[in-house]
C-alpha cells in the first residue's frame, strides 16, 4: 500500500526565477540542485514539511518531447495546471506578507467552509490556493 506522498512537480519556465520566486518569495528552503541524467533536477521544500521535497521542472526533454513540452508551457502560462494549496496559520497576514513581496494575488482572503482562502500565481502562472485550515473536530 502506498504510505505518503514522496515528491510533487511543479511546472515552472525557468528554474533559476522558479527558485528566487519560491524561495525568496514564498519562504521555501532550498533542498537540492544537481545536473543528473540528462537534466537538472531542483527540489525546495516548505518549512514545517521538509520530508515532502516540490520539484521544479521546466517541460521538455528528456521528460517529453518538443511538441507535448509546447503545451504543458501554454497551459502553465494560462494557469490552468494549478497544483493545488499551500497551508498558513494566518492566511490574511501572509497574503500582506506575500504582496509585499511582490506576489501577484489573484484573490483576496475569504471565509469559505474549510477555512479562510486566497489565491496568488507564481511567476510562470501557475495558480496557487493559500489556505488557513479551520481547526479538525
Amino acid at each position: 500500500m502506498i504510505d505518503k506522498i514522496g515528491l510533487v512537480c511543479i511546472w515552472v519556465l525557468d528554474q533559476d526565477e522558479a527558485l528566487d520566486f519560491y524561495v525568496g518569495k514564498l519562504g521555501f528552503s532550498p533542498h537540492t540542485d544537481i545536473e543528473a541524467e540528462g537534466m537538472r533536477f531542483v527540489l525546495v521544500t516548505a518549512p514545517q514539511q521538509p520530508d515532502v521535497p516540490m520539484m521544479l521542472v521546466v517541460p521538455g526533454p528528456p521528460v517529453m518531447d518538443e511538441a507535448t513540452a509546447e503545451q504543458v508551457r501554454s497551459l502553465v502560462a494560462k494557469g490552468f495546471l494549478g497544483p493545488g494549496s499551500l497551508v498558513t496559520a494566518d492566511c490574511r497576514k501572509t497574503t500582506e506578507e506575500l504582496r509585499a513581496r511582490g506576489v501577484e494575488i489573484l484573490e483576496e482572503p475569504e471565509e469559505r467552509f474549510y477555512g479562510i482562502d486566497a489565491g496568488f500565481r507564481d511567476p510562470f502562472g501557475n495558480h496557487w490556493r493559500l489556505t488557513e485550515l479551520l481547526p479538525a473536530d
